[in-house]
């Protein structure tokens, strides 16, 4: 029996007269529109697309164009043939343009310009995109209950991209109860409508419903916005929430055929074309060295990598590497003049410079070239790309030597302060807004900070969180049930009154006394401080039952948090045990103690990878964005040759990065730790008899050597990282991030993008496998680093050295019982007159 074709939803949506005409519009312009039908996924067809048909221009909303130098026409005339640039005489530290040729591998001679047309340069480039509910923030996907028939969502897109298709991918989810009431839900873009859907009985809760928008109504940044239409009737329905609600599920999807601009070869625009802050997407930026790569090359692209991780935030970017090759592209190149990198010769230099050029495969992407002569001006060149502005309309910048400024320890510029009282204002940034939630049914408060991981109080000393807050004064409020609850990194702390509790209160607010309660202080638990925190706030404003329906859906009610409501956290100290991996996934600690990385090495082996250099520069861009900083003063060195002991650059904290396939490196980089490599796999070193005894002396009971080896010699592919105290120096650690494989290795990016991952990151061996998820070991001897009065020093040996303390105490007590026996018996023989 065939299976019945679901019927399209009758429903018409209001659209723009003559879509063909439409795509010719540039995207800025918003017009009235109506009949455009809204039907399930299996129904739609493609839209057809006229060949015909002209790209439209750019929109108002666009940055200009910077012309090419071959560029006299608009993009809608015949493209110009190229003249050459007219130089510009150096100046220091001022732009200049590159009057070196660029050479490539095939080379031709010279020949006269009027005899072969010029190269033509095409001003744009298809591309195509799908953004998800989830990638717009909404996670767990957007409801509308209650009262909040009404939300919406905010997604942006690159400035550099014309969108010429949009298509809505809708994914509902409907209560029964809703369903029979037959209302619409109402869709909107950037304030116009996109049109109405039916909630009845044809929408069964589970269908996936396609609209065409009109390419004119996607700009950078867009508001996509649903109500549903029923509010006149459902908004005095009080405490229905779990009645009547839809939600927006987040694989709801917006598809995106476009246009990407040629913006020209202009310094002035970086970060972009390489990262834009509004795409949403992660962010791949291609990195290229040459077959003759350094270890300064590596250097100059980590300090890069971090900064645009920093920019990045809460964004994903990912940093894939080309050795010896052209990106197809977008792409920075490193290296040193007259390097080769595929078909291009990095052009001479006089020092450290910094130039951008077309892509020769298509010159519609830019390379962008990091140069110097040596790795201090490699270093020069890549600290004045990241440390202010570039020039506007400067193809290249000569780069004058200049002091790198040093981070001092825990200087972090986005770790809370830990030596006063932080404000909430602080920490909530520019928006003033961000405190204040407006009307009965909104989101919560949140207010984001990171902390040192190493923050340590003694049991018994709580963080004093203390919160002013203003509920609405309003006659309607049921002041008894209504409460602000407050929670922590999603751990409920406390559920604030709006009054104080107690009987001389209750007896002086029914009098007309003032009794409400606007301040209270938490004594917050040292361990619910994470590297990265959210204090979260929310209202829960109860109405009473006789308050008017118009109330319900008013803006115009606000509830405040202070701005001047603070944390405390300047009775902690900086004292923690390593090897510890929780600390190094969550804030890169301890290289992040000096967010520059003043004091450490990343290690590579003899002849690096591109998955494992891939690597490196992503866990640096981890780094910029938990700090703030970029890492100015990383060292990076390829291989070991069995003389670090001397070597000065081996006395820090070491990051390596290596497959197990490359065995002699990684014998040599597991030497003297517990663990051992052995013909590509790995593997855990059996404790001696006398390590034993001190860790059980130690009070070291929970090492699972015996657990790990076994678990690592019965998995085949995996990755994750192993840490061990540094034979090169004692005070410093060593993390490593291995795979089986270059393939296993790159997965770790997405690994450390998952919350379950990051979470049960633990020990100092943490195994990653796709069928199995995380497991974390303790295997080795931990150790103490940071600083603490000595007094406090003296008892925190005593509580971890439980043995050596019980064993102390019964030595002394032997000695002081055997010296009062001698004593008592030498004072009882006197005194019996015996000698």
């Amino acid at each position: 029996m065939n299976r019945p074709r679901k019927q399209t939803v009758k429903r018409r949506l209001s659209a723009v007269p003559g879509a063909s005409l439409l795509r010719k519009i540039s995207a800025g312009v918003l017009l009235t529109f109506s009949s455009l039908p809204f039907t399930h996924a299996e129904d739609a067809a493609a839209p057809a697309v006229d060949p015909a048909t002209s790209l439209p221009a750019a929109p108002s909303w666009l940055p200009p164009v910077t012309p090419m130098p071959d560029e006299s026409a608009p993009a809608s005339a015949a493209p110009a043939t190229a003249a050459p640039a007219a130089p510009a005489a150096p100046a220091g530290d001022a732009p200049q343009t590159d009057t070196t040729p660029l050479n490539t591998s095939s080379t031709a001679p010279d020949a006269d310009p009027s005899a072969a047309p010029a190269p033509v340069i095409p001003l744009v480039q298809p591309v195509t995109s799908t953004i998800t509910v989830a990638e717009m923030g909404q996670t767990n996907g957007l409801t509308l209950s209650g009262g909040q028939l009404q939300s919406g969502i905010i997604f942006t897109l690159p400035a550099d991209e014309v969108v010429t298709n949009a298509h809505l991918s809708l994914a509902l989810k409907i209560s029964p109860a809703l369903i029979a009431r037959d209302t619409t839900l109402e869709l909107m873009l950037n304030g116009q409508p996109l049109g109405n859907l039916p909630l009845n009985q044809s929408s069964n809760g589970g269908d996936v419903y396609d609209l065409d928008i009109p390419s004119a109504m996607v700009v950078s940044n867009n508001n996509l916005s649903f109500r549903v239409h029923d509010s006149n009737t459902m908004t005095c329905e009080k405490d229905q929430s779990d009645k009547y609600w839809v939600t927006i599920l987040p694989t709801t999807s917006i598809g995106l055929e476009g246009q990407q601009l040629n913006i020209g070869r202009n310094l002035g625009n970086f970060p972009r074309p390489f990262f834009d802050g509004l795409q949403m997407q992660e962010s791949k930026i291609t990195m290229g060295f040459s077959a003759a790569m350094k270890p300064g090359d590596v250097s100059a692209a980590a300090m890069v990598s971090s900064y645009l991780g920093m920019l990045s935030d809460y964004r994903s970017v990912d940093f894939p590497v080309i050795l010896n090759d052209l990106p197809d592209q977008n792409g920075i190149l490193f290296g040193k003049p007259g390097d080769k990198i595929g078909s291009l010769t990095l052009p001479a230099s006089n020092g450290a410079s910094i130039q951008i050029i077309d892509n020769p495969i298509n010159p519609v992407y830019k390379l962008l070239l990091v140069l110097g002569n040596d790795d201090n001006e490699l270093r020069q060149a890549a600290y004045r790309l990241i440390s202010g502005g570039m020039p506007n309309n400067a193809e290249r910048l000569d780069v004058t030597q200049q002091t790198i400024p040093s981070s001092k320890p825990y200087d972090a510029p986005r770790w809370i302060d830990t030596s006063r009282p932080v404000t909430l204002g602080e920490l909530a940034g520019k928006d003033p807004d961000s405190l204040i939630s407006n009307g009965i049914y909104h989101d919560g408060i949140q207010v984001a900070f990171r902390a040192a991981p190493d923050l340590f109080m003694w049991d018994g000393h709580n963080i004093p969180v203390r919160i002013d807050y203003r509920f609405p004064t309003e006659n309607w409020i049921d002041e008894d049930s209504s409460r602000l609850n407050v929670s922590i990194n999603s751990n409920f702390l406390r559920s604030l009154t709006v009054n104080k509790v107690g009987l001389v209160e209750n007896i002086w607010r029914r009098l007309g006394g003032d009794s409400r309660q606007e301040r209270y202080t938490l004594q917050l638990a040292p361990y619910l401080i994470y590297g990265d925190n959210q204090l979260q706030f929310y209202f829960d404003i109860r109405p009473k039952k006789d308050a008017p329906c118009s109330i319900l859906t008013s803006d115009n009610i606000k509830s405040r948090i202070d701005p001047k409501s603070f944390i405390d956290l300047s009775g902690s100290y900086h004292f923690a045990q390593l090897p510890n991996l929780s600390y190094f996934v969550g804030a890169s600690y301890p290289y992040s103690k000096l967010a520059d990385f003043t004091d450490t090495l990343m290690l590579l082996p003899e002849v690096p990878s591109a998955g494992e250099i891939h690597t490196l520069l992503n866990l640096a861009a981890r780094a910029g964005k938990a700090t703030g900083v970029p890492v100015n003063h990383v060292q990076v060195a390829f291989g070991l040759k069995g003389d670090e002991r001397n070597n000065a650059l081996f006395d820090r904290d070491i990051l390596a990065v290596t497959t197990l396939g490359d065995t002699p490196f990684n014998q040599q980089l597991l030497a003297d730790s517990p663990f051992s490599v052995n013909a590509g796999s790995m593997g855990v070193k059996t404790p001696t008899q006398v390590q034993r005894i001190v860790a059980w002396l130690t009070g070291d009971w929970y090492r699972q050597p015996v657990d790990a080896d076994r678990y690592l010699s019965s998995t085949g592919a995996w990755r994750g990282f192993v840490s061990y105290r540094s034979r090169w120096s004692n005070d410093h650690v060593v993390v490593v991030a291995t795979g089986t494989d270059d393939q296993q290795l790159l997965k770790i990016h997405n690994d450390l993008k998952s919350p379950k991952i990051n979470a049960n990151v633990r020990g100092d061996l943490a195994i990653i496998t796709d069928e199995n998820g995380i497991r974390s070991f303790s295997v080795g001897q931990q150790f103490p680093t940071g600083q603490m009065p000595w007094y406090m020093m003296v008892l925190w040996y005593a509580s971890t050295h439980i043995v050596i303390l019980s064993l102390i105490a019964t030595l002394v007590s032997l000695l002081i019982g055997l010296s009062l026996f001698v004593v008592l018996r030498r004072h009882a023989a006197k005194r019996l007159g015996q000698k």
